[in-house]
Formats: structure tokens, C-alpha cells, sequence
């Protein structure tokens, strides 16, 4: 759905060559896999077979969409992918924030983003769902269907994995991240926060990727590292899902601004796997105290453990994060149910900008729920404190 309505709203605002542009890296990438992998398979399976999930495929106003097979992801708008892993390379790192000792302790968190999902996929599920009953069918799909769906989704996450990111496309991340830097109001990436609320105005000092991706079982992964002074509840992993969806989406780079308005806007959290503090960065403190340091007290330093911080990192925390998304495919299902959302919420990130959501507004408000309603939880909340800060 969001793939198609992407492209759709492009020629809408006259904007196609401009999104084929932005997205000129991956416009190939889900024809090709259709062409190599998807129809092969469809054509080796018999006609009855064949065309029910072909129709799961294709026409996103099914009802049948309910079991999702992965392989929505066959509408050729393509829009890169980018998902949230750990990988470190600077004293700020991953899924997480870094914070100076200022009135709020500044926090050093580093989000890592796997770069194997290139675009908008409309129509994926996890096995869990595939087992459900076909909606307003009452029956549970066959279990030959079942059994090639299954195959299809793990055909399609076979070729997710073979992504790897375009440096230009990297760039691009980069440049997408650095909308971030400065004072702006969070209100949208946050619960809770009214527009006019002045305690939603949060300072970030830098957003970066980590200009060398690595290769962990097979998926390729980007490192985030966020610098700021202090992070409200889920503010990271929103910021993460916006920055990655502007890329997906051959959005144009200035509509982070409208998130900072008074527009209330939908902005998903990602994943909280991978998201990690660091370590705290006590920047003031430590200047005072090369000042006056009259008791003695000394600097608060972490890099004379850092060999003990990296080993620590790697084996209970990176090595645990690549595991699970390699088991659970955590991300792969975050965008997925993105992808097929049959809602206007996102559809300011088209090339027609907010008015664009706004246009279905009424009908959205029918049905009384939220995306993140919608969206199932594909990762759990602990590390979260109640109070509004981010764990």
C-alpha cells in the first residue's frame, strides 16, 4: 500500500523524476527479485496455488492481506531500507545517545541499522501471522498455501540479506541524520508532549553513521551514534524510524522540518533492540575539574577500560542483538506491517507532504486506532523509564 501510493502521489505532485532520483539506487531492487526469484517460484507451483497467492501479492484491497507474505514487497516503487543494530566505532555509539554533565546528564547511545531492506514492502508477515485465519473467511489457509508462504517469505528475506547499501545512499543517510543537529521541538517524537509544551525542545548535537558498514551473518548493518543532552520516552527510536523511513520513501529531506511544527504527525518507533547508553559523557564537569580540582577528586574517564568496555559490548550485547534479529527478523516485520498499513498517517512522507495524510484524516479517526495501535509490537518496552526518559 505505502509503495504504491508513494509512487502514486509523486506524478500527483509532478515530482516522479525527482523521487526516481532519490531513489534511483534501489528502483531496481524488487523488480529484480520478482523477476528472479518470485515468478520462478510462482510458475513451479500449480495454477489453483499460484494464483491464490499471487492475489495475496498484488492486490492489496484483499482481505486475505491478513496473512501478509512477506513478499508484498513486489510492488516495484522501490524504497530503501535501513534497520537498527549495534555496531560502535566512537565514543557515542549505537541505538542510543551520549550526554555531557550538564544540569541533565548527557547520554551516548548508538543505534546500529541493518541496510538489507530496501523498500517498502507491501504485504509482510511473520510465520505467527501466517497462521491465522484469513479474515472474514473463518478458515485457516491450506497448509499447502501455508507451507509456500512460508517458503516465499524466506525466499524474500534470503534476498533482503544479498542488500548492500550504496555509498551515495549511505550519504545520503548521513545528510538525512544531520536535519537532527541543533534545538528543535520533539513533541512528535515522544508521547504525551503538546506542541506548545517547552520541555519537548531537546538540544542534539550530533546524529552520525558509521561511514564503513560490516558484514554480521550474512545482513549488512549500519552504526548510529547519537549525541544530545537529554532524551525523552522513545524520542531514539522514533528518530531512528524517521530517518529511515525519508530514505525508504525518496522523501525529500527538508520534511523532517514539518515533524519539529505544531502538525501532529505519526512517527512509528522502531525496534528497541539494539539500543544502548553507551556510557555518559561528563564534558563540564570534567573542565571544572581540571580548574579546580582542590580535592583531588580527578576526571571521570572511560578509556582506560575501554578494552574491558569493547570485549563487554561484544559479548553480551552486539553478539545478542545480531542473533536476535537474525532468529526473530525484528526489523524485517517493523517495516513490513509499515509497508502494508492501509492508512493515510504516513503518506506526508510522499512527495505531496503533509496535506496528503490529511486528506483520508476523517475516515483514519473511524476506526479510533492509532498506527501504533495497528502496528504489532515487535519488540518489548524494558529499558524505558516511566518517568519519560529514554532506558
Amino acid at each position: 500500500f505505502l509503495g504504491k501510493e508513494l509512487l502514486k502521489l509523486a506524478g500527483e505532485a509532478n515530482d516522479l523524476t525527482g523521487y526516481q532520483e532519490r531513489q534511483s539506487e534501489v528502483l531496481n531492487f524488487w523488480k529484480d527479485t520478482e523477476e528472479e526469484i518470485v515468478k520462478p517460484f510462482l510458475d513451479s507451483l500449480d495454477s489453483e496455488l499460484s494464483g491464490t497467492i499471487r492475489k495475496v501479492l498484488y492486490d492489496v484491497e484483499q482481505s486475505f492481506i491478513e496473512i501478509q507474505a512477506d513478499t508484498a514487497a513486489l510492488v516495484t516503487s522501490d524504497i530503501g531500507k535501513i534497520e537498527v543494530s549495534p555496531r560502535d566505532t566512537a565514543i557515542d555509539s549505537v541505538h542510543g545517545l551520549s550526554t555531557t554533565d550538564q544540569t541533565v546528564a548527557e547520554n551516548n547511545q548508538q543505534p546500529l541499522v541493518s541496510a538489507h531492506d530496501s523498500n517498502p514492502t507491501p504485504g509482510e508477515v511473520s510465520t505467527e501471522e501466517a497462521e491465522k485465519p484469513i479474515e472474514g473467511s473463518g478458515r485457516a489457509p491450506s497448509s499447502s498455501l501455508e507451507t509456500a508462504l512460508k517458503q516465499l517469505k524466506s525466499m524474500i528475506i534470503a534476498r533482503k540479506k544479498t542488500y548492500r547499501i550504496d555509498p551515495k545512499r549511505l550519504a545520503r543517510v548521513q545528510s538525512v541524520l544531520n536535519q537532527y543537529a541543533g534545538t528543535h521541538n520533539f513533541h512528535n517524537y515522544t508521547i504525551s508532549k503538546l506542541p506548545r509544551d517547552p520541555s519537548a525542545k531537546r538540544v542534539i548535537k550530533s546524529f552520525t553513521v558509521g561511514p564503513k558498514p560490516i558484514i554480521i551473518n550474512e545482513t549488512e548493518w549500519l552504526s548510529l551514534k547519537v549525541h544530545g543532552q537529554s532524551f525523552m520516552m522513545h524520542q531514539i527510536r522514533k528518530m531512528v524510524t524517521m530517518a529511515a523511513l525519508i530514505i525508504r520513501c525518496g522523501c525529500p529531506e527538508e520534511r523532517m522540518n514539518d515533524t519539529y511544527g505544531h502538525e501532529k504527525l505519526t512517527v512509528p518507533k522502531a525496534p528497541s533492540l539494539g539500543l544502548l547508553l553507551e556510557r555518559p559523557v561528563f564534558d563540564t564537569y570534567n573542565k571544572k575539574m581540571r580548574v579546580e580540582d582542590v580535592e583531588g577528586k580527578g576526571e571521570v574517564a572511560f578509556e582506560k577500560y575501554e578494552k574491558e568496555i569493547e570485549e563487554f559490548k561484544q559479548r553480551e550485547i552486539y553478539e545478542r542483538i545480531f542473533r536476535e534479529e537474525d532468529a526473530h527478523d525484528t526489523f524485517h516485520s517493523f517495516f513490513a506491517s509499515l509497508d502494508v498499513l492501509q492508512k493515510s498517517d504516513l503518506l506526508y512522507l510522499s512527495s505531496l507532504g503533509v496535506p496528503a495524510a490529511k486528506r483520508q484524516m476523517a475516515e483514519s479517526e473511524k476506526d479510533g486506532k492509532s498506527v501504533e495501535q495497528i502496528i504489532p509490537e515487535v519488540s518489548d518496552d524494558e529499558g524505558e523509564d516511566a518517568n519519560g526518559q529514554e532506558g
